[in-house]
């Protein structure tokens, strides 16, 4: 028997905060067709997902919350509540596909039985078919879903022995989980003639690493407690969910990297916020500098722990700059404001707050919990949050799976979440939003991808200034 962590159970206080919220994880993925014979399919991903012990597991709760919520086999498993099958009505293309799920991710799971499901969908037009799979937050986060992923497809042995095939772009998973310049600190010499400088240096560094997490705490609370320029992506949410979705080529992402020095991350929220800009324009609301604080899960998964089924993640929250006309000005101030936000230590912060409320009673932090995710807040507008997913094309009974959109889910009166997750050749990004304040959450979708295709324009003009201007140089040198 295993107990919640407590940032794993706050994800169950924060849902039972708002009735009109589901706070489970999605993962649509569309595969080519035609759709395997069903028993086999059943079959099939029933074994696999024997492998993974968390589902066939369901909570059990103490009365109260005097003890964390703890995870004990499932004696009435039954594979056929939670494999389900469905056809799209006609024609069975995105509009209908995004429809069905936005509203199974508005129902919540039962939580009288393992927290997950599978929808198997059937109907999509272009020879093709796709699965939904939906994972409680309490199971694991972004990172832990994507392994589940992977183990469902026909490479999954393959992908789990060799998952530093997107794994290793995880910070978490590049630092010594103990020991070792963990946090930090440098390794210790065993050569007593050294003590008193590796002393130092130990001392010179915990100073350092405790001043970076005393600022970063002083920022996290700032960003929660401060209220942000009032704007209609803030509120009270219904019951009903929209979704869309945005592909781009990652060949594309890269090409903008090296153009202006970013990363992938820097363009893809880049490209967020010029989605946003464009959806305040449309409502008539003026884009101001502190309007889009956006909430930035970092994983802090060690490299020993990518297959653990938990949630292992601390936050940033920097301002997004809605306010930014040109598209390479924003995107050199996403750049800036993360690697700010990143020296800060408000990630290391909220690893603190999290390691600490583990020690406290957990009553304590349950009620604790449950009270603020129950206060109205409009100092975090939006959620963002980035995955590396497989790099390699996958199979499952052998058709290839052609997208892996991811699904966010969408709380504490944030109307608005956008997942993001690499697949082989192209980044994927997920938007679900509440149904009766984003009506436009197609053209915020399409928005995303005009955004990344200014920003290669923009690099390859760069590019070829560059190139003109080096070529002008070698030929100066040539004639002396």
């Amino acid at each position: 028997m295993e107990q919640l962590t407590t940032l794993d159970a706050g994800f169950l206080e924060a849902e039972d905060s708002d009735r009109r919220i589901s706070l489970a994880i999605g993962g649509l993925i569309v595969l080519e067709g035609p759709p395997p014979d069903y028993a086999t399919l059943f079959a099939t991903l029933g074994a696999r997902i024997s492998a993974c012990r968390r589902f066939g597991q369901k909570l059990q709760l103490h009365p109260f919350d005097l003890a964390p919520p703890r995870w004990v086999p499932d004696p009435d498993f039954d594979m056929a509540h939670h494999l389900r099958r469905v056809a799209l009505p006609r024609p069975g293309g995105d509009a209908e596909l995004y429809d069905f799920v936005a509203d199974q991710m508005a129902h919540r799971l039962d939580r009288d039985r393992p927290l997950w499901q599978i929808w198997v969908i059937e109907g999509l037009r272009d020879d093709r078919w796709a699965m939904l799979i939906k994972v409680h937050h309490c199971v694991g986060d972004g990172i832990a879903t994507s392994h589940l992923f992977t183990g469902l497809c026909d490479e999954g042995g393959d992908v789990g022995q060799g998952v530093t095939s997107f794994a290793d772009h995880i910070r978490g998973s590049r630092e010594t989980p103990s020991g070792g310049r963990s946090f930090g600190l440098p390794t210790v010499n065993l050569n007593p003639a050294s003590w008193a400088a590796e002393l130092w240096n130990i001392s010179t560094a915990i100073s350092a690493a405790a001043a970076r997490a005393a600022r970063g705490t002083v920022e996290l609370s700032a960003g929660l407690l401060r209220q942000g320029n009032p704007s209609s992506l803030n509120g009270p949410m219904s019951a009903l969910r929209r979704y869309s979705s945005a592909k781009v080529a990652l060949a594309d992402i890269n090409q903008i990297c090296q153009a202006f020095g970013v990363t992938v991350n820097d363009v893809a929220l880049a490209a967020l916020t010029e989605g946003y800009r464009g959806m305040l324009d449309r409502r008539g609301e003026r884009p101001l500098p502190e309007t889009l604080r956006t909430l930035v899960p970092v994983s802090t998964r060690a490299g020993d722990a990518i297959g653990a089924t938990d949630n292992r993640v601390s936050v940033m929250l920097p301002y997004l700059p809605v306010d930014e006309e040109s598209p390479v000005r924003r995107l050199k101030l996403v750049h800036s404001r993360l690697n700010r936000t990143k020296s800060t230590g408000q990630r290391q912060a909220g690893s603190a707050f999290v390691s600490a409320a583990n020690r406290l009673p957990f009553p304590l932090t349950a009620w604790a919990v449950r009270l603020l995710t129950r206060l109205p807040q409009q100092g975090v507008t939006t959620l963002a949050t980035n995955v590396p997913g497989p790099s390699q094309p996958l199979h499952i009974l052998g058709r290839q799976v052609l997208d892996v959109l991811p699904v966010p889910p969408i709380a504490l009166q944030l109307r608005t979440g956008v997942a993001m997750l690499s697949y082989a050749e192209h980044l994927f990004f997920g938007v679900l939003a509440d149904y009766d304040t984003m009506p436009d959450v197609d053209e915020f979708a399409r928005s995303i991808e005009a955004a990344v295709a200014r920003l290669v324009a923009a690099a390859k003009r760069r590019t070829t200034v560059l190139e003109r201007a080096e070529n002008r140089r070698l030929s100066l040198v040539a004639t002396g």
